[in-house]
Parts: structure tokens; C-alpha cells; sequence
């Protein structure tokens, strides 16, 4: 039998042209401390801010928040019980900025912060995601306040209405029903066609639980959605709530719609804040708040924003 080194040349040529093997490259790190949270992370050099670090365990697989990027080292909040991981297990880079599903497959449905159910009722079918964080419109793209936004109380509605775009501070003593007005707000908007955001910070699991129970006997889950994160839950999840909540009422805004964003409240996100920043070893301001506490309430608030004509 003849071997033809030309055609034997001529196959291997051909395999290697078609050749594709896809490569699956990511960096990976290591745990150098775990403790009330917070990880420190030894090798991840291009991670990004607000990255979601894998921290996989037997458990499965644990997400963190990478929010200090130091010379040596990723400070990271971990989203979840930090029990199962120990120092020295490896870490990977996800390459995605904290995102959660946005859309009208949230309406009706109590979720936490990262977009998961907490009502029973299965996955959310969300076909789109959304950055939490996200850099407010500028002032050539909003509208002046020049359109109401009815709260259903005669006294405020009268004497001192709120506008659509803008951003309203309810501010008095414990028990005085401040979530009852922003609740009442909510089932105001019924027929309105105004989709609403109520989102949960620091509240006891039954106080949650009744505002739900309201908004449903009122036919106003019907274009409502609820994120909860009780006391019960990491600082890290209080903290990125009110941005978990703005990015999914910006999704009904970028379409020309109207949202009503509910934050109650800011003051238990702040503490939350405070806990990772001074866990994070972040050097702390008056009363041991972090010098950017105000930046970080500041940059929220003023993402509510009614578009012009031409933005929609």
C-alpha cells in the first residue's frame, strides 16, 4: 500500500483549519480571610467595582459584591451566609456588574434584591436585566415638574402636591404612618396606569408581609412590585436594595412610562452601609458613617427624573 504524503499533508491541513475548541479563561482567586461578611481576595487583578465574585462551596455556589479594590487585594460583601466559606478556597470572577431582571414579569411579585422570589410562585421570567448601578440623567434630558402625581390625600394633594419626577422626603416619628401614606400613595395610582416599586429595607418579615396583604386586598399588586430585604438578611443585600429598585422602575421610564418608587426606608440602608463600610476597614466620618454616605444617597435619589419629549 502507497502512503501519499501530499494527501496525508493535505487532511491534517484541513483538520486544523476546522479546528474549534472554545478556550474558557477565568481568573481565579483565593480567600485570604472570611468573617461578619466581608472576604478578602488575593489575586483577582482585574476586577471590576460592583463585580459578582463566584464563591463556590459544597454548599453551592455563593455570589459576593467586590467593593473595595485595594493594590494587593478585593474586598468583597458576600450576598449570602459566609458560613461555608473558609480561607483558603478559590474564588472566580463572574465578568458581570451586579444586574437584576427588569420588566413586567416583576409585577405582582415579592422578590429580594438580586431578583429572586420570595413569594413562592415561582422563577421570574424576565427576558432583560439592568445594572443597579446606573449614572443619573442629566439636566438637558429631564422635564420641568409641571405634571401631578395624585397620593389619594386631599391635604397633600391640595396644599403641597407631588410632582411626577419628583423626589419626595417623608420624614416624622416612629408609628405616625409614614408607610401607611407611601402605601396609600400605591393604591392611589389604580388605573392611573403608574407601575409602583416598593422596596423593603431593614423592615421585620411581618411588617412585609402586611403591606403585601394590603396591596393585595386593594387590587394594587396588580401593578406593584415588592423587594424585601428584612433585618434578617446580609447588610450587603439592605444596601443595594433601593438600587436594585430604582433600575426596575428606570425600565418602565426609559419606555415612556410613569414608575412610583417607594425607599422605606433610607435611614436602615445607611446603617447597612455604615456596617460594610466599617467592616470593609473604610475610614468613618460622624457618627462612624463613611465619608460618602451622602454621595451615596444623593447619587440614588437622583435618578428619578421625568424625561423631555425627546427622551421619552
Amino acid at each position: 500500500m502507497e502512503i501519499r504524503a501530499e494527501e496525508i499533508s493535505q487532511i491534517i491541513r484541513e483538520q486544523i483549519k476546522g479546528y474549534d475548541k472554545k478556550v474558557d479563561l477565568s481568573e481565579t482567586g483565593t480567600v485570604l480571610s472570611v468573617g461578619d461578611g466581608i472576604a478578602r481576595v488575593y489575586g483577582l487583578e482585574k476586577c471590576m467595582a460592583l463585580e459578582l465574585i463566584e464563591f463556590p462551596t459544597e454548599h453551592g455556589t455563593i455570589y459576593g459584591l467586590a467593593l473595595n479594590l485595594e493594590e494587593d487585594n478585593v474586598g468583597v460583601a458576600i450576598m449570602g451566609e459566609d458560613i461555608h466559606i473558609k480561607e483558603g478556597d478559590t474564588v472566580k470572577r463572574t465578568g458581570r456588574i451586579a444586574s437584576v431582571p427588569v420588566g413586567d414579569a416583576l409585577i405582582g411579585r415579592v422578590v429580594n434584591p438580586v431578583g429572586l422570589p420570595l413569594d413562592g410562585k415561582g422563577p421570574i421570567e424576565a427576558k432583560e436585566t439592568a445594572r443597579i448601578e446606573r449614572i443619573a440623567p442629566g439636566v438637558i434630558e429631564r422635564q420641568p415638574v409641571n405634571e401631578p402625581m395624585y397620593t389619594g390625600i386631599k391635604a397633600i394633594d391640595a396644599m403641597t402636591p407631588v410632582g411626577r419626577g419628583q423626589r419626595e422626603l417623608i420624614i416624622g416619628d416612629r408609628q405616625i404612618g409614614k408607610t401607611a401614606l407611601a402605601v396609600d400613595a400605591i393604591i392611589n395610582q389604580k388605573d392611573s396606569g403608574v407601575k409602583c416599586i416598593y422596596v423593603a429595607v431593614g423592615q421585620k418579615q411581618s411588617t412585609v408581609a402586611q403591606v403585601v396583604d394590603v396591596l393585595r386586598r386593594h387590587g394594587a399588586m396588580e401593578y406593584t412590585t415588592v423587594v424585601s430585604a428584612c433585618a434578617s438578611e446580609p447588610a450587603t443585600l439592605q444596601y443595594i436594595a433601593p438600587y436594585a429598585g430604582c433600575a426596575m422602575g428606570e425600565y418602565y421610564r426609559d419606555r415612556g412610562e410613569h414608575a412610583l418608587i417607594i425607599y422605606d426606608d433610607l435611614s436602615k440602608q445607611a446603617a447597612a452601609y455604615r456596617q460594610v463600610s466599617l467592616l470593609l476597614r473604610r475610614p468613618p466620618a460622624r457618627e462612624a458613617y463613611p465619608g460618602d454616605i451622602f454621595y451615596n444617597h444623593s447619587r440614588l435619589l437622583e435618578r428619578a427624573a421625568k424625561y423631555n419629549d425627546e427622551k421619552g
